[in-house]
């Protein structure tokens, strides 16, 4: 799955249909609708959405900002790039930032993080075989976000990134190895 799978799908969801309300984009998807309703803000907060207009009332549909000079490309369905992993690497980016600015004002045990960097050499396959290793890891927590009781006590929203890619050489008239 790529990153950020909720976001993706609902830029897809918007590119398909056009304009989606939270709830409309929950029934599309299988997620709830305060789930959906946080990640179209997100998306509207950076400009990649915008509130489409409508009759009043509670709904709020939402659609895609392609007049936006910075606009994603309409995200492939597969997860094989576009301008969505750059929209996803920026925010990941700006929440790691949010974090070491403020990291101070919460409780003491939640002042630390568990960052590593590590370089493996690896084929294209391992490489693969890798990234499955830790969405499986991870499979066991994916319905906490969508089932709050599911959540342990004193659970907290974590940020849980990893950017496998080949490290390229450092003069550009060197091709890379294969």
């Amino acid at each position: 799955m790529p990153e950020h799978e909720v976001r993706t799908a609902l830029l897809a969801l918007l590119a398909e249909v056009g304009t989606a309300t939270a709830t409309e984009a929950a029934a599309r998807l299988g997620h709830s609708s305060g789930l959906c309703s946080f990640h179209l803000r997100q998306l509207a907060r950076h400009g990649h959405i915008e509130e489409a207009p409508h009759t009043g009332g509670r709904a709020r549909p939402w659609r895609l900002r392609r007049d936006a000079p910075d606009a994603p490309d309409v995200p492939d369905p597969d997860g094989n790039g576009g301008g969505f992993d750059d929209l996803a690497r920026g925010l990941e980016d700006e929440s790691w930032q949010r974090w070491l600015d403020r990291r101070e004002t919460v409780p003491p045990r939640w002042r630390h993080d568990e960052a590593f960097s590590e370089v493996a050499y690896l084929t294209p396959e391992e490489m693969g075989r890798v990234a499955d290793a830790v969405r499986q890891a991870l499979a066991p927590y994916r319905d906490r976000e969508q089932r709050p009781l599911a959540r342990p006590g004193g659970a907290r929203p974590v940020a849980l990134v990893t950017r496998l890619f080949p490290l390229l050489p450092h003069s550009e008239d060197r091709p890379p190895t294969p």
